[in-house]
């Protein structure tokens, strides 16, 4: 391990980042590195901006892959190197903002009735019943289950932070018949070691393998992945009169701006106001002039 390497490594391990974190930042700067051949203490403003243009010129990169190379570039000049950059020296690109996809309530209805087995069908009914992460439900612990109370308890969810989720009825039905199956000991939702059940937490992939063959089976066109349920759960909460600041605390968001984008998707929200359209007179569609139509000859 080289010496800057190392450093990174302990500036990063002190300020407690996270293990995904410390290592999608050491892999950017292992390839910032290796497109110049030199050690990065002999590169600087130039070479990041001939970096950032090579990341979208040439390697084509989506912008908001390149805002995770960039932050790492940051953290290793600012906080590692202490060289006195100024943000415009390391600037983040700008990124396009689109809507999440969210689901029908028909739409969920049909996917969790699309599960290939009961272990998939828990999983699913969790996401949508409670919001979390794929990351937090991989972790989930038999014992975070608490039925007295009706809640299930995510630990070290994004940021570090625990906090509390909805247990619904329905929900607890289905883990009860899940728990009687398979009987997790440890994790509630084990994995596999040399195709045998074992007590490790699943991987990230099974949860999106459930989600997407159970798309298919549910013949739906969107585009859904594990993520698409907590959108849609966040959406459907909204629309059935819950507020922001509910929703945020479920969602474990540090920020309620990051929760008012499901505004722009609750219908009841939409629809709240009329369009001025509605209010002003307009003449039948039947009389509007239509344009002659050309023959192809």
């Amino acid at each position: 391990m080289t010496h800057l390497r190392q450093l990174m490594l302990e500036e990063l391990q002190r300020r407690n980042y996270a293990p995904n974190t410390v290592r999608s930042y050491i892999h950017a700067i292992e390839d910032f590195s290796k497109y110049f051949g030199r050690s990065p203490y002999r590169l600087g403003p130039d070479q990041i901006r001939q970096y950032q243009a090579h990341l979208f010129r040439d390697r084509k990169l989506a912008p908001r892959t390149i805002e995770g190379r960039t932050a790492a570039l940051r953290f290793l000049f600012v906080k590692t190197l202490r060289r006195p950059y100024i943000p415009d020296h390391i600037p983040f690109p700008k990124a396009p903002r689109p809507l999440p996809t969210v689901l029908s309530q028909e739409e969920v209805m049909r996917l969790i009735g699309s599960a290939q087995n009961l272990m998939h069908r828990a999983m699913l009914m969790t996401l949508y019943a409670t919001g979390m992460r794929r990351s937090e439900l991989c972790q989930l612990r038999v014992a975070d289950v608490d039925s007295q109370r009706m809640v299930i308890r995510v630990r070290h969810g994004k940021g570090g932070r625990d906090r509390d989720v909805l247990l619904t009825p329905k929900l607890l039905e289905t883990l009860r018949e899940y728990w009687r199956w398979l009987k997790p000991r440890t994790y509630l939702f084990p994995g596999m070691v040399n195709n045998w059940r074992a007590d490790v937490p699943i991987t990230s992939k099974v949860v999106w393998t459930a989600v997407n063959e159970a798309r298919k089976r549910a013949n739906i066109s969107k585009r859904v992945s594990p993520h698409t349920l907590r959108h849609s759960f966040a959406t459907h909460m909204l629309e059935a009169g819950a507020d922001l600041r509910t929703i945020q605390v479920l969602l474990g968001h540090a920020k309620l701006a990051d929760t008012t984008v499901y505004l722009h998707l609750s219908r009841r929200h939409l629809q709240a106001v009329a369009s001025p359209l509605e209010a002003i007179e307009v003449s039948c569609p039947d009389t509007a002039k239509r344009s002659r139509k050309r023959i192809k000859r």
